[in-house]
């Protein structure tokens, strides 16, 4: 149980008004149990999955969830998936009687798949309270997470992009890495030899050339 869940999108579903049980004859005897149901239809021919059920309390001391989970080959049944989760410290105090909170699927007693009705069990013992119910409930639905790419992929695609690179109109770096070694190579017997003189152009590989002056 904690606070209201940071998910954004939620299921679109119809919650049906809480409906009061009551004990004895309703015609002669209205007497209140202190237990409610919230019916909630999701979408019509689809399952979700629930990765949790949201809700602001409105004096409701304890709420069971109930659902109805479809089974490939098999028929429709309803199964508790929580049972009696305490939403009030005391149900004769006001202490949580409106606070949000968040049901997730790990609180669950089964795995909240494939499901296509929901129902809560509202109970509230106390005769203090005239009225109990749930306010802005919201399912959001459960998404895998997106698969987390190994070092040995990032890689394979850094040799992809580095075969298609267009090398075209560019000189041999071999080449070029020659003749810059020959023209220090020349620098050096120049400086060594104490002697001003243009060398003059000195062509790299066809696409580029440097003027060198030597000077002591």
């Amino acid at each position: 149980m904690s606070e209201s869940s940071d998910l954004t999108d939620h299921v679109t579903c119809t919650i049906k008004a809480s409906v009061n049980l009551q004990i004895g004859d309703t015609k002669t005897e209205i007497s209140q149990s202190g237990v409610s149901v919230v019916d909630i239809n999701l979408p019509f021919g689809k399952t979700v999955n629930i990765e949790d059920i949201t809700f602001k309390n409105y004096y409701c001391a304890f709420v069971s969830v109930r659902v109805l989970k479809r089974t490939r080959g098999q028929e429709a049944q309803w199964s508790t998936a929580l049972r009696d989760l305490p939403l009030m410290e005391n149900p004769h105090t006001e202490a949580g009687s409106q606070d949000y909170y968040s049901i997730h699927r790990d609180q669950m007693l089964l795995v909240p798949d494939d499901v296509v009705s929901v129902r809560l069990v509202l109970r509230q013992p106390s005769s203090a309270w005239l009225t109990f119910n749930l306010e802005d409930i919201k399912i959001h639905p459960h998404t895998q997470p997106a698969p987390v790419k190994e070092v040995s992929d990032w890689l394979s695609d850094l040799t992809l992009v580095d075969q298609h690179l267009n090398m075209e109109g560019l000189p041999d770096p071999h080449a070029v890495s020659s003749s810059i070694q020959q023209m220090w190579a020349l620098t050096e017997v120049m400086q060594t030899n104490q002697t001003t003189a243009s060398i003059g152009r000195f062509d790299v590989d066809g696409c580029y050339d440097i003027n060198l002056l030597c000077l002591t």
